[in-house]
C-alpha cells in the first residue's frame, strides 16, 4: 500500500516532466492516461501525484511573487492563488491520511494501544514532495551556465544535504509503515483546519463585511 521509495520515484519523475513543454498540464492530469504519473499503479500513486501537482503549483505561484517590479495588483493576486492553492495541498495530504486509515481500518489497525507518532505519513509525503521541488531547482542551479563563481559547488553541497534529508525522511515513512503494520505504532488523521480561506472564520473577511455574523 505505501512505498517510500516509490512515492520517491515519482515525485522525481513528475517534477522533471511538468518542468518540460510536454508535460505541463492541470493538476487533474495527473492521474490519467496522457500523463507520465500514469505509471502510478494504483490509486494511492495517483493521490500521491495530485497532491505533489499542488506543491509544484505552490512553488511556482510563490515564484510569481518575487518577481521585481510586481504591481500590487498582480501581488494580491498571486497572494490569493496562494491561498487557494496551499489549501489544496493540505486537503489532498488528508486525504492520503483518510486513504490509508480506511485501509488499515480494513484490517483493524491502527491499534489503540499502539504509539503514537506525532506525524502522519500524509504530511511526511508532503514533506518528501517538498524536498523533490528543492532537489529538482538545486541541481538545476548547479549547473547553470554563466552562474558567478562558486555557485555550482555551493549548489553541489546543498543538494548532498537534501540528499540525505529526504533519504532519513523516506526511511522514517518506510519505518512508521511498517511499524503500524506490526501493530507496536499508531498515527491519527491530524486535520489542518486552515481559517484564512473560511469567510466565517477569518475576521479581515467578516470583519469588512463580507460575511454575516450568527452571533
Amino acid at each position: 500500500m505505501l512505498s517510500a521509495a516509490a512515492i520517491v520515484d515519482l515525485h522525481d519523475e513528475l517534477t522533471s516532466a511538468w518542468h518540460t513543454p510536454e508535460g505541463q498540464g492541470t493538476v487533474d492530469d495527473a492521474s490519467d492516461d496522457r500523463h507520465p504519473a500514469s505509471a502510478a499503479t494504483g490509486d494511492f500513486l495517483a493521490r500521491v501525484a495530485r497532491q505533489h501537482r499542488a506543491n509544484f503549483d505552490l512553488w511556482h505561484i510563490e515564484d510569481e511573487a518575487r518577481a521585481p517590479g510586481a504591481s500590487d495588483a498582480a501581488l494580491a493576486d498571486v497572494k490569493r492563488r496562494i491561498d487557494a492553492t496551499n489549501q489544496r495541498r493540505n486537503d489532498l495530504a488528508e486525504d492520503l491520511d483518510r486513504v490509508l486509515m480506511e485501509w488499515l481500518e480494513a484490517k483493524d489497525l491502527p491499534k489503540a494501544d499502539a504509539l503514537l507518532h506525532s506525524e502522519s505519513p500524509g504530511l511526511m509525503i508532503d514533506r518528501l514532495s517538498i524536498q523533490a521541488l528543492k532537489i529538482y531547482h538545486t541541481r538545476e542551479e548547479s549547473e547553470r551556465p554563466g552562474a558567478p563563481a562558486g555557485h555550482d559547488e555551493r549548489n553541489r553541497d546543498r543538494l548532498a544535504i537534501l540528499m540525505e534529508q529526504r533519504a532519513d525522511l523516506a526511511a522514517c515513512l518506510d519505518a512508521l509503515w511498517r511499524d503500524t503494520l506490526s501493530g507496536t505504532r499508531r498515527f491519527k488523521l491530524y486535520r489542518q483546519l486552515k481559517m484564512y480561506n473560511d469567510p466565517s472564520l477569518n475576521p479581515a473577511i467578516y470583519g469588512k463585511g463580507g460575511c454575516e455574523s450568527k452571533g
